[in-house]
């Protein structure tokens, strides 16, 4: 039976948090030097919150959420571990600490994704799209 331990992000996690990033099927970015390893620790250095999830000590997904900007920055998780209730326990942990501070966030993401039906499902409300009209924006509060 794999052991699943979810901890805070340490920045010796930055370089596998990032090499999750660059593996994910669906979200991907698509230009790999946009999102840099600096970025992760930049973001670190901020108002913000972050954990890790480990399966048998390997680092098998990442939330990170800005607080100061009320968004969910990240929550990623790596494709061999797609399926198993990670995303939805690293979603939990950050809500359990991020309403302590909040009472709203925000993310975007690809529509027609696994992701955007896991926010839906979360109880998450569409309010738009971003800018370049590429990613649905999501909102959710204490209400919802």
């Amino acid at each position: 039976m794999a052991v699943m331990l979810i901890r805070d992000m340490l920045p010796s996690d930055v370089h596998g948090a990032h090499m999750i990033r660059l593996r994910v099927r669906e979200n991907q970015l698509s230009d790999p030097s946009v999102v840099t390893e600096r970025d992760y620790r930049d973001f670190m250095a901020r108002d913000t919150m972050s954990w890790v999830c480990e399966v048998d000590g390997a680092l098998a997904g990442f939330v990170m959420v800005d607080v100061e900007k009320q968004n969910l920055w990240a929550l990623f998780v790596a494709p061999e571990h797609e399926g198993k209730g990670i995303g939805r326990t690293l979603h939990a942990e950050m809500l359990q600490h991020y309403v302590q501070r909040c009472d709203h966030l925000r993310l975007s993401t690809d529509p027609d994704t696994r992701a955007a039906e896991f926010y839906r499902r979360a109880g998450y409300i569409e309010t738009g799209k971003t800018a370049n009209g590429r990613e649905i924006i999501f909102e959710a509060s204490r209400g919802n």
